[in-house]
């Protein structure tokens, strides 16, 4: 392990399957490892406590089953001020074939923190030496003005309109198991949330069994305290042949003010198709917009599609070859 990089290997764990009849662990459970490990890299880079910024552009290729050993791993691709932009890639395989294949990969934004104030603190400066390195930092380098543009058009929509759209909405408290080394809750945690109402979401409104399959412009505004009142709210905002966009926004508060208390914490968009029992893409139940909200998001999402092939970034991690297990 080298200063700008970690691995963590373990074994998927029947815990690990959140819902009976799945074919594998949930996209939220692998948000959460990515999380930690990212999470790892950047204290380890920068020395400091840190938090999730962003994670974007993740493709949920295949799935991970129990038993099937683990391995994330996490590297710096470039860093900022206080940020740090970290390429992370899961990858499985049966460990008595041993045989390592790629089953997700993203990038994860980090801010260095003063653990007493909370200001962002100066990282220091990542310097590829490697072609390998080089061409990690260009890609990175390549997702900024896109993030930026997501960024924008996710701000610019508002919620609040009459609708239509399956939605459902999760409400808790946040507890102290969700929390981070640095007292608030694990960006991994939040994540899991996320994909766990998206996921109910669509499986009611389509009747199957869904699962993520990309999540893309995941913003993290403020950090979520221990006894927060958290509220987890997913909306279906556009159905093509196979799959159903979400937008789900998770809002948090001291549950003494109330609901409208709560503030916008973390948004996110989400993709999920159905699957039949045997793991096969199902078509989606067509959700039609008719109320003036409902058809502005169902635009909003393709937006959000046109802006990731309008700006076609480079390509974080290779896409060839396979590892054996040591």
């Amino acid at each position: 392990m080298s200063k700008s990089s970690v691995t963590l290997r373990f074994l998927a764990a029947p815990t690990d399957i959140i819902m009976a009849g799945s074919h594998g662990v949930g996209g939220g459970r692998l948000l959460e490892w990515i999380d930690k490990a990212a999470y790892a890299c950047a204290v380890q880079w920068s020395g400091t406590y840190c938090v999730t910024a962003y994670v974007g552009h993740i493709h949920f290729t295949r799935p991970i089953k129990s038993g099937d050993m683990v391995e994330v791993r996490s590297r710096i691709a470039m860093t900022g001020r206080s940020s740090m932009h970290i390429v992370n890639e899961v990858l499985s395989a049966d460990p008595r074939e041993g045989v390592f294949t790629r089953a997700c990969d993203c990038l994860v934004i980090f801010v260095a923190k003063d653990p007493g104030s909370g200001k962002p603190v100066t990282v220091p400066k990542y310097e590829p030496s490697s072609e390998e390195g080089r061409r990690v930092h260009d890609a990175a380098e390549s997702r900024i003005e896109l993030r930026k543009a997501i960024e924008e058009e996710m701000e610019k929509q508002t919620y609040d309109g009459p609708s239509e759209a399956p939605r459902l909405i999760n409400r808790f408290l946040a507890r102290p198991t969700d929390v981070n080394w640095g007292g608030k809750v694990h960006g991994g945690s939040a994540m899991e949330w996320i994909d766990e109402a998206g996921t109910a979401c669509t499986m009611e409104w389509s009747g199957e069994h869904t699962v993520a399959v990309y999540a893309g412009g995941i913003r993290f505004y403020r950090p979520i305290s221990i006894g927060d009142l958290i509220e987890v709210d997913a909306r279906l905002m556009r159905t093509d042949a196979r799959s159903m966009q979400t937008s789900v926004h998770v809002r948090a508060g001291d549950p003494k003010g109330g609901r409208d208390a709560l503030q916008t914490a973390i948004h996110a968009t989400v993709t999920y198709i159905g699957m039949d029992i045997d793991g096969n893409p199902l078509p989606a139940r067509q959700f039609n917009p008719r109320t003036v909200e409902d058809k502005r998001l169902a635009e909003h999402a393709n937006t959000l599609r046109e802006l990731r092939a309008q700006y076609s970034p480079l390509p974080l991690v290779s896409r060839s070859g396979y590892q054996q297990v040591d």
